[in-house]
């Protein structure tokens, strides 16, 4: 299924919207449901989608429960395949070529009246460098027609960029934008070492669907999955701008910084083609962002006990807070759980770990489990002086934060009949 089969699934608004504030206000009105706009006043013959990509609206397609889910993604983490390049007569993404480069005249939206102005939250970077690549999101701020400005935070693209930048050389990438959610589950995956996202994208792809991922490979020598809705091939240059401000995921307005410019050299598209326009803080932005972590921590976790399923909660805003469901083996493994977790997400503040009778993305459920079976002086792991996440405003100016864990599953070794709900 490519990006426009799962956004076909969706409310279609055919009244005239604008890019300006018109996505999200009229998302709003619909209560923020998958929607699909026919009708933008600014970019004719462009659509646009939000909403669709949600954990839900993903098992649901691809019939897997949450937890296979998330052992499907840790599958292809750990599985890396090449995708198959195919010639570029035959991608779907290079149905139409843009005569003159002109961002502005594709439906990147200005959602909230806080932000800078147009930004593309959906779009991702490829980038690929003395043998190594690297696909991953990236805030895009719209400067200008062939302009963009994005928020590098210091992880493996910012260190190609500042490797390109120190041989006085730009940066050869790709923006891509509207691929198949594989491709986005991919991309918002971090790793330790340089990993290549896009061959994990490429195992995901042949695990969910059976059929191998195509991509084409650009006229910069970077490759790109072949049914995406849109395709740039850019460069990251030794110019810096001023970014911000915007609405994170958190809901919050983050910092103006000085962030590389990216010069775009070519645009290509779909015939009639779907912009992904992400709502910062919105749900299907928790889960693109957050959903990639559970297997990580999942995997942390299981080396100490048996984890059964993991939830990055959209208070937490899919970030910053989770709940684990175990088997406890033994007395010490909640605890060491909690422990695990949070060095499975080093992002994470907080966590709450359960057993497997408790539906983990129910936050009814989940304060059920912590008011029955959690004693706040016994059952709290509180860690001081922690990395934390740039996203939070309440760390410190240092960066560093605290961090809690609550154990909130029944006490091990004793009769868990008093503990256990009849509903």
């Amino acid at each position: 299924m490519s990006f426009r089969d799962h956004a076909a699934m969706s409310t279609i608004v055919n009244d005239c919207v604008s890019v300006n504030h018109g996505l999200m206000q009229s998302s709003a009105s619909l209560q923020h449901q998958p929607v699909l706009f026919d009708n933008i006043s600014e970019c004719p013959g462009h659509r646009a989608s939000m909403n669709i990509l949600t954990r839900d609206h993903l098992c649901k397609v691809w019939e897997l429960t949450p937890g296979e889910l998330i052992d499907t993604m840790g599958w292809a983490m750990q599985n890396p395949i090449d995708p198959v390049v195919i010639d570029s007569t035959l991608a779907e993404c290079m149905e139409n070529t843009m005569d003159n480069v002109d961002i502005t005249t594709i439906p990147v939206p200005w959602h909230y009246e806080e932000d800078r102005g147009r930004y593309m939250s959906a779009s991702v970077i490829i980038a690929e460098r003395n043998g190594q690549r690297n696909m991953s999101f990236h805030r895009q701020y719209v400067a200008g027609p062939d302009r963009l400005v994005a928020r590098l935070v210091p992880r493996h693209l910012r260190q190609f960029t500042d490797e390109a930048r120190s041989d006085s050389e730009n940066l050869n990438i790709a923006i891509i934008n509207g691929a198949d959610p594989c491709v986005l589950l991919a991309a918002a995956m971090s790793f330790n070492e340089r990993i290549d996202e896009l061959r994990v994208a490429a195992s995901l792809h042949l695990k969910i669907y059976g059929k191998p991922l195509r991509v084409v490979q650009l006229s910069n020598g970077v490759h790109v999955p072949a049914d995406c809705e849109y395709v740039m091939s850019a460069q990251i240059t030794g110019e810096d701008d001023e970014e911000g401000p915007y609405v994170d995921i958190t809901g919050t307005v983050d910092d103006v910084r000085l962030q590389p410019v990216i010069n775009i050299q070519t645009i290509n598209h779909r015939n009639s083609p779907i912009f992904h326009a992400i709502l910062p803080a919105g749900k299907e932005h928790k889960t693109l962002m957050g959903l990639p972590r559970a297997p990580t921590i999942k995997s942390a976790v299981s080396k100490v006990t048996e984890c059964t399923d993991v939830h990055l909660s959209e208070g937490g805003c899919g970030w910053l807070s989770s709940v684990v469901s175990i088997i406890p083996n033994g007395p010490d493994d909640s605890i060491n759980a909690i422990k695990a977790a949070l060095d499975g997400h080093r992002s994470m503040k907080a966590v709450t770990i359960v057993n497997d009778d408790i539906q983990i993305d129910d936050p009814i459920r989940v304060e059920w489990a912590m008011m029955t079976r959690w004693q706040p002086d016994t059952d709290t792991m509180i860690l001081s002086n922690q990395k934390g996440s740039s996203l939070d405003p309440s760390r410190s100016e240092d960066g560093l934060t605290s961090k809690v864990g609550f154990d909130a599953t029944i006490p091990y070794g004793i009769d868990p009949e008093p503990f256990t709900s009849i509903e």
